[in-house]
């Protein structure tokens, strides 16, 4: 075998199905009863990777951030990327909620699961990339293994495996 084999570990969000899962929530906030006249919004800032949820009150809020998150997983968003900032009260007696879209793995998160690998033991090279890990071997079978050893284990964010040749 003259070339490695190797895979990519990202943890990265499609924004067209975030865009989609939002409308797809817009829809349902305006046509649910309890939310009628809520004043309720979700914005995305795609610049700035982040959402903003308003509605009347911290319990209409959280029914609209619900919904967002079921929409969401219907549509293969990772939630486990979706960072949420504190209520802030707004004017009028309303409440506004910033989620901050975390995209790419991060230095410290690289640093842990290619920790993780190397502590595995196996004959792996794992390499960052960026903000992405590089896992390469000979044995497919071996790649195989990272792949099990890192779904099984939580790093705060949503792990996908890419580019596997």
């Amino acid at each position: 075998m003259a070339s490695d084999n190797s895979f990519d570990v990202v943890s990265k969000i499609e924004m067209p199905e975030v865009v989609n899962a939002i409308s797809q929530a817009l829809k349902e906030v305006i046509a649910r009863y309890d939310l009628k006249d809520s004043k309720s919004s979700i914005e995305l800032n795609e610049k700035d990777l982040k959402i903003t949820l308003a509605s009347a009150d911290d319990y209409k809020l959280k029914a609209v951030n619900d919904i967002l998150q079921t929409k969401m997983l219907k549509r293969g968003v990772p939630i486990g990327n979706l960072e949420y900032g504190p209520l802030i009260p707004s004017a009028g007696s309303t409440v506004k909620q910033e989620i901050k879209l975390k995209q790419g793995l991060e230095t410290e998160k690289a640093k842990e699961v290619v920790k993780m690998i190397k502590d595995s033991k196996l004959k792996v090279v794992p390499s960052i990339m960026g903000d992405y890990v590089r896992v390469a071997s000979k044995d497919r079978d071996t790649l195989q293994q990272v792949i099990a050893l890192l779904r099984g284990h939580d790093f705060g964010v949503e792990l996908q495996f890419t580019n596997y040749r």
